[in-house]
């Protein structure tokens, strides 16, 4: 177990489960009614929309709960329920605090759980008295980006004010309301970090950094929660900073920290259901925007080939991440993609067009401990056969798990030499020559 896990479960042990578990407690309805209550009169004095300092949240306990004998336990578990209804975001305001805790996963009242250094772990220091309490926190999460919920439209992608990505669903669409909050980074992840957490090798890292700067265009594939945006956010770094960048993504979660930058984000319909931006809208609007390079959060749908229009059209050195098991996944998914938009093309043109757009392929995956590696960076190389041909410059090949729980394996350059390496030397870039000079 790693050592933030083991600091977060010994911070979580230690908690009066009797002012944190509100099943402990003989009458909910009851201490529910009292926070109804208290919610109504702060609400009727106005004071809900504004910071509710403890002596006043104390004083409308005393006189609400007048005549009943609450124990100390409930009294504190009450105050604590409306300090956090009027000063912050309910039972997650603590974990939405937490640096360590990366995600937060409701999936029910009395079910939320969190993912820390990579492990996701349900939290029983934490739950709500009710499905009305969960739809109420995520009303006030939203409130901000101007966002709304109800049962006309049941499902919510919203950004938090300190960045985090919030998704909610509620039903008729799922039988209880969950939310998803990927917490925002406030320590921007850098290549030495992942260097140093073993997500790839210094070799690695080099590669990746001049395949940047030589303007190569870039496809980074994962699984949902691998890293993807992270690596995409450490490319984008490498990014000279005269150049003008477009991104574009649906809700903001890449920091790139360039003068140069436009971030643009979709918009969803209106309730009439019209006014609807989309990712493909945005793609073709930046190529009117002189950009040197677009990034794309992600590919998903018909912007798929947009995306390679982008590739093939003179804007080098973009890149986009996609949802995908492994880097031929990866190719098989974007195509796939791409003929779902109903274009008539025959298949081997398409390959064609992708290989022509797409110098790598950099696959990101969370292994069964919690880690992250990138398993697999590939180039495309040609089509043979009628088929996308990749080739492998760099793989991490597993070797089962060890005693400790952490997944065994070893880093592998691949007994091959890029054709990219080329375009790299053609940018004036020589420093990769070490790294590739046994295969010659």
């Amino acid at each position: 177990m790693s050592r933030l896990l083991e600091e977060f479960n010994i911070r979580r042990d230690n908690l009066d489960k009797d002012v944190n578990d509100y099943s402990s407690f003989q009458d909910k309805d009851l201490l529910d009614k009292f926070r109804l209550e208290i919610l109504e009169d702060l609400s009727d004095k106005g004071l809900v929309s504004d910071y509710v300092n403890k002596d006043l949240i104390n004083s409308e306990i005393d006189d609400v709960t007048y005549g009943y004998d609450l124990s100390n336990q409930e009294r504190s578990y009450l105050f604590n329920l409306i300090d956090g209804e009027v000063n912050g975001y309910g039972p997650i305001t603590e974990l939405l605090k937490d640096d360590n805790i990366t995600e937060i996963m409701v999936n029910g009242p009395d079910q939320v759980f969190v993912e820390i250094d990579g492990k996701i772990v349900r939290d029983y220091s934490v739950s709500f008295i009710n499905e009305r309490h969960i739809i109420r926190t995520i009303e006030r999460l939203i409130e901000d980006d101007g966002k709304s919920i109800d049962v006309n439209r049941p499902m919510v992608d919203a950004r938090l004010k300190d960045g985090s990505r919030f998704n909610a669903i509620i039903p008729p669409l799922s039988s209880v309301p969950v939310m998803t909050i990927r917490k925002f980074r406030k320590n921007i992840v850098t290549m030495e970090d992942l260097v140093r957490n073993g997500t790839l090798t210094p070799y690695m890292a080099r590669f990746l950094e001049a395949a940047v700067k030589a303007k190569l265009n870039i496809i980074i594939s994962g699984s949902a929660g691998a890293g993807k945006t992270s690596v995409l956010n450490i490319l984008g770094s490498y990014i000279s900073d005269d150049e003008r960048i477009i991104t574009i993504e649906d809700v903001k979660e890449l920091n790139l920290q360039k003068s140069n930058l436009v971030a643009l984000e979709t918009k969803n319909a209106n309730y009439d259901g019209g006014g609807e931006i989309t990712v493909s809208h945005l793609v073709n609007n930046a190529m009117r925007m002189r950009p040197d390079r677009i990034i794309v959060g992600e590919v998903r749908g018909k912007e798929a080939f947009d995306m390679l229009q982008v590739m093939n059209t003179g804007h080098d050195g973009s890149i986009t991440t996609i949802h995908a098991n492994n880097t031929h996944d990866a190719m098989d998914r974007l195509e796939t993609m791409v003929l779902m938009d109903g274009l008539e093309v025959p298949i081997r043109a398409m390959r064609e067009y992708m290989n022509n757009a797409i110098d790598l392929v950099v696959h990101i995956a969370r292994m069964r401990d919690g880690r992250r590696k990138i398993t697999d960076i590939s180039e495309v190389v040609g089509v043979k056969n009628e088929e996308l041909v990749l080739k492998k410059i760099f793989t991490f090949n597993t070797d089962g798990i060890g005693e400790n729980g952490i997944v065994q394996g070893e880093f592998v350059l691949e007994k091959y030499t890029p054709k990219v390496l080329d375009k790299i030397r053609g940018e004036g870039i020589f420093d990769l020559d070490d790294i590739f000079k046994k295969n010659k």
